[in-house]
């Protein structure tokens, strides 16, 4: 077991009552459904709202928060209410994106639109929104002076903004003909680098460090991830990612890759949008126009930003240890 998987193991419980307690528990048969489709969401119960332990992702995002603190010579303990606040603003804005992008399963389960339509999703969405405000108070009750709890309150806020401006691009750029590299850069650059690198920061200022470092590691570590995630969604083993090969170009979404292709070869833009168009040549075409190498040269250029900012940031072994390895472990995934 690494440094980081150790980590997780001793942290995880621990978080998933900090959770809980945030999210609390009805107080009256009238409320048993409005919190049953949070728990649902979280992985706490099944469809008919009977407890269970279901795969409700990595939990990513609270544990680098945990770990920056510990890494900064913080107790995570500490920066629990923050890392629970940050995993549940991220499924705030996971239910509302299966609105939005009319996804009817979500880790191989119903949705919570599709189990109870859409209105009722809108309003677990915003309850968990909420909520995650809410649990970021609760960092008072772990001795965190107010004026840090107003701090790391900021930096949350600053984050959900940045957090819904991506979403925007990203609906955006659905209907656009073309987009732009710079343009797709900066929805990712909201979308999903932004609550790595809230998370990160918000972590080190609880453990007393400047949060600079760790938030330019988390914001290289999200560019890259995603980028990385936009490559396997064309190029992956389908034997690792349990998709066939070149799904996203099925789907025609619009990549990095896609968007490399755009701005090099004008013609990829009509021919994309023709459903005609054999997969196999829109990959041929990818290829050919060098859109690949660049997409992988990007995600390489990220790669390094990240480590290079983590070693600038000079954290506590062996939980410094241990972002590295996580970090490593995320931008050489195959899945």
């Amino acid at each position: 077991m690494g440094a980081w998987e150790a980590f997780f193991a001793e942290w995880m419980p621990a978080l998933e009552a900090e959770m809980q307690a945030a999210v609390g528990e009805p107080a009256a048969p009238a409320e048993t459904l409005f919190y049953g489709m949070l728990h649902y969401h979280l992985g706490w119960v099944d469809a008919a709202l009977r407890p269970v332990r279901l795969n409700a992702g990595k939990r990513l995002r609270p544990m680098l928060c945990l770990l920056a603190c510990a890494a900064g010579g913080g107790d995570p303990a500490r920066a629990l209410p923050a890392a629970a606040a940050i995993e549940l603003l991220h499924n705030f804005s996971l239910i509302h994106d299966d609105i939005e992008d009319r996804s009817e399963t979500r880790r191989g389960r119903p949705t919570v639109w599709a189990l109870w339509g859409v209105a009722q999703a809108i309003n677990a969405g915003d309850a968990l929104f909420t909520i995650a405000h809410q649990a970021l108070w609760r960092l008072r009750e772990r001795g965190v002076p107010p004026e840090l709890v107003l701090e790391v309150a900021e930096r949350f806020d600053a984050a959900c903004l940045a957090l819904t401006l991506g979403q925007h691009l990203d609906l955006a750029f659905e209907a656009a003909e073309r987009i732009r590299v710079a343009d797709y850069l900066q929805m990712i650059r909201g979308k999903t680098a932004a609550l790595l690198a809230a998370a990160l920061g918000i972590g080190a200022r609880l453990a007393g460090r400047p949060p600079s470092p760790l938030e330019a590691f988390g914001e290289a570590l999200g560019m890259a991830f995603q980028i990385q995630d936009d490559l396997l969604g064309i190029w992956g083993d389908p034997t690792a990612t349990g998709k066939p090969v070149a799904d996203d170009l099925r789907a025609r979404k619009k990549t990095l890759p896609v968007v490399c292709a755009m701005e090099r070869m004008p013609a990829f833009a009509e021919r994309y949008r023709d459903p005609a168009t054999p997969v196999e040549d829109l990959v041929r075409d990818l290829e050919a126009c060098g859109a690949r190498a660049e997409a992988e040269a990007m995600a390489a250029t990220f790669t390094q930003q990240a480590l290079e900012a983590l070693r600038r940031a000079d954290l506590r072994d062996p939980y410094g240890r241990a972002l590295q390895e996580l970090a490593l472990s995320l931008l050489t995934r195959t899945a």
